[in-house]
């Protein structure tokens, strides 16, 4: 789901219509809907965000969808894994194997074990 599919499930789910929502966030109404449909990318102003999210009521897991389909919108790399030196470093062989439509299922699958190996609690996660 990209971020504004969560943003228009997270406004139905509280029963608000997208004026009501905008008014209360203090959002221009037609900005929000763009938001919405993808036409603008999410703002990039965490607070915003945090406030949004905040005003959701997101739990942990929707938060962090929140937060990576925010960043994905604006064609960002999730601050967590921006900064986590490991991961950056797979990413290049990943982008090789995708543009070289060399990434199949068990590749795929292969490429998802490593990174959970990277990021590993046991490990250093930013060197």
């Amino acid at each position: 789901m990209n971020f504004g599919e969560l943003l228009k499930d997270a406004r139905i789910r509280n029963r608000l219509t997208l004026r009501q929502c905008s008014a209360h966030l203090g959002v221009d109404a037609s900005n929000w809907s763009k938001v919405e449909r993808g036409v603008n990318p999410a703002p990039k102003d965490i607070g915003v965000l945090e406030s949004w999210a905040a005003f959701f009521h997101l739990e942990a897991s929707e938060r962090q969808a929140f937060f990576d389909a925010a960043a994905l919108s604006r064609r960002e790399i999730p601050q967590d894994i921006a900064s986590n030196t490991r991961l950056l470093r797979a990413l290049p062989a990943f982008f090789r194997a995708v543009r070289g439509n060399e990434m199949n299922q068990e590749k795929m699958d292969q490429f998802i074990s490593d990174l959970r190996a990277v990021n590993t609690p046991d490990k250093e996660s930013n060197e």
